[in-house]
């Protein structure tokens, strides 16, 4: 099983960023140096070209998985390849003493006192405990709904499923918990807590509009959770419903205002919508709250590079890769960056350590690529272009960046 302790914070904080990766649009480096170039430049980072551009975020194009945290991170921030389900982060009003994202109510029966150990063991990631104890809740409360969902929450998070968007819509243990979850829902629909853990199964299985329903009913029930917000916000962004996600994404910021997991989200939802400097101060944010969450500071660094403030996003993807040296996102955002600042051997040497990480890196072969490009080496720059086009056909930067290299060829002719 893959390392997926601290799970206090949002389960959802690493599809929203998967989700915006995919959607934003970096400024593109040209392949000239700018004194030289033609006026349409050629992509780099990431996608396509917008108005308000965005580079490459750290969950693309290699999304990492939510619920994990980082090489190096001391705040609960997820990584790279390796999650599965965590539990949601609780309301600021939970009973004292318990752990936060907990099903334990604080009342001193039997039963909830076996839910607090369940809890406790479930988040120390003890889960054969956590089970038992859920399942001697089960005994002593048999019409309780909490015991049966959190020993759900063990087999989702026992199962090493990645929790991305649409990870794994064919899952049948996956669609098995689901149908476990429409039980518990039908005999106990007031419950807010399976609401939200049926919205983050179905995101999984890549069902955005019922998850969106469900989400949308844990808000109603659980209006001060910071986790029904969040997972709301996290699946009207599956949607394309950018600004109707963002109030849900502030209130949980609002609500859960020590996380940094909150301010990352917050942010990114910001950059989305082309409210660069909202994104800088909201990452700002996260990196004060978590400042060895090497993902916060990656964050901030692509907005700064969003906002064109070069020279403030190098130290921020300089110290996230300090933190998280192993994640070829990160080696690929500061080659990116580098490239924007003109200094073609970092960029090589970031291109060519990202590819390392992760051959399959199709904006690292694209970086590489620009980077040869840029030195003259065509037959070099081509190899690279074409190496991310046939990893990624629909994406539309190797393209493009293969028709200006022809372009570049015919004026070195004349």
């Amino acid at each position: 099983m893959t390392a997926k302790s601290t799970r206090s914070a949002t389960t959802h904080r690493e599809l929203v960023v998967l989700v915006l990766g995919l959607a934003c649009a970096p400024a593109r480096v040209p392949l000239e140096p700018a004194s030289t170039a033609r006026g349409a430049p050629a992509p780099s980072a990431p996608v396509a070209e917008s108005a308000a551009p965005a580079p490459i975020l750290t969950a693309a194009p290699a999304p990492p998985r939510f619920g994990a945290p980082p090489a190096g991170a001391t705040s609960a921030a997820p990584s790279a390849p390796a999650a599965a389900s965590a539990p949601p982060a609780a309301a600021p009003t939970a009973p004292p003493g318990l752990p936060a994202g907990g099903l334990a109510r604080g009342t001193s029966d039997p039963a909830d006192r076996a839910l607090a150990e369940g809890d406790r063991a479930y988040f120390a990631d003890e889960l054969p405990r956590a089970k038992a104890e859920y399942r001697r809740a089960q005994r002593l409360a048999p019409k309780d709904p909490a015991p049966e969902l959190g020993i759900i929450r063990v087999e989702l998070y026992e199962t090493d499923v990645p929790t991305d968007y649409a990870a794994a819509p064919k899952n049948p243990k996956i669609q098995a918990l689901l149908r476990r979850l429409d039980k518990l829902r039908a005999r106990e629909p007031s419950y807010g807590p399976t609401e939200i853990e049926r919205g983050r199964v179905l995101l999984i299985l890549g069902r955005a509009e019922p998850a969106l329903e469900s989400l949308t009913r844990a808000v109603a029930l659980l209006p001060e959770d910071p986790e029904a917000r969040s997972a709301l916000g996290v699946a009207l962004l599956a949607l394309g419903k950018q600004s109707e996600a963002l109030p849900h994404f502030k209130r949980a910021a609002e609500l859960d205002g020590a996380s940094a997991e909150r301010f990352r989200a917050l942010g990114t939802a910001h950059l989305l919508l082309g409210e660069v400097d909202a994104a800088v101060a909201a990452y700002r944010r996260a990196v004060s709250i978590a400042p060895d969450d090497a993902r916060a500071h990656s964050d901030l660094g692509t907005a700064h590079l969003a906002a064109n403030a070069v020279q403030q996003a190098l130290p921020e993807l300089r110290r996230a890769i300090e933190l998280d040296p192993q994640r070829a996102t990160f080696r690929s955002n500061l080659a990116y960056a580098a490239l924007l600042a003109g200094d073609l051997g970092a960029a090589e040497q970031e291109a060519n350590a990202a590819i390392k990480l992760d051959p399959n890196l199709g904006s690292a072969h694209i970086n590489l690529g620009t980077v040869h490009a840029r030195r003259g080496r065509y037959d070099d720059a081509e190899r690279a272009f074409r190496r991310a086009l046939a990893l990624d056909p629909s994406d539309p930067r190797p393209k493009a960046n293969l028709d200006e290299l022809t372009e570049l060829r015919q004026k070195q002719k004349h």
